[in-house]
């Protein structure tokens, strides 16, 4: 129970720290793709802030043998650049190039109601359906 309360917690930070950045709104996005009109720096910003202070403690956490409210560590396993995760990555990067929402301010934006968000939630869960789909035949 306890390590539910501190993901949720987490969990509302990161929503917290969206929603003040301004990264909710895919203009923000949009914006910082567009390096040949009007762009917008925010987005990098946000992504350096969010580096600086992730880096540290990532060496910290990797230094210790287990997590603080965790019996072990679920580190990924794979570390090969193979056709699947570049098609994954391009995936991604094409529907957020599009669109404009990253998964998480997506969701995080849904609390608005605007009615892009929830067809890009939708599509999002929909896609995330076939491919389950997929892998169990």
């Amino acid at each position: 129970m306890r390590s539910l309360a501190i993901a949720l917690l987490a969990g509302a930070l990161f929503a917290l720290g969206l929603v003040v950045a301004g990264m909710t709104d895919p203009a923000k996005v949009t914006g910082f793709l567009d390096v040949g009109g009007a762009w917008d720096p925010t987005l990098a910003f946000v992504m350096a802030g969010a580096i600086a202070v992730y880096a540290p403690i990532a060496r910290l956490v990797r230094a210790r043998r287990a997590p603080l409210y965790g019996d072990r560590f679920h580190w990924p396993t794979a570390h090969a650049i193979d056709p699947r995760l570049v098609g994954g990555a391009a995936l991604f990067g094409v529907g957020w190039g599009l669109s404009g929402y990253c998964p998480g301010p997506a969701l995080v934006g849904l609390a608005g109601g605007a009615p892009a968000t929830l067809a890009f939630v939708a599509s999002m869960l929909a896609g995330m359906l076939v491919v389950r789909m997929m892998r169990r035949r």
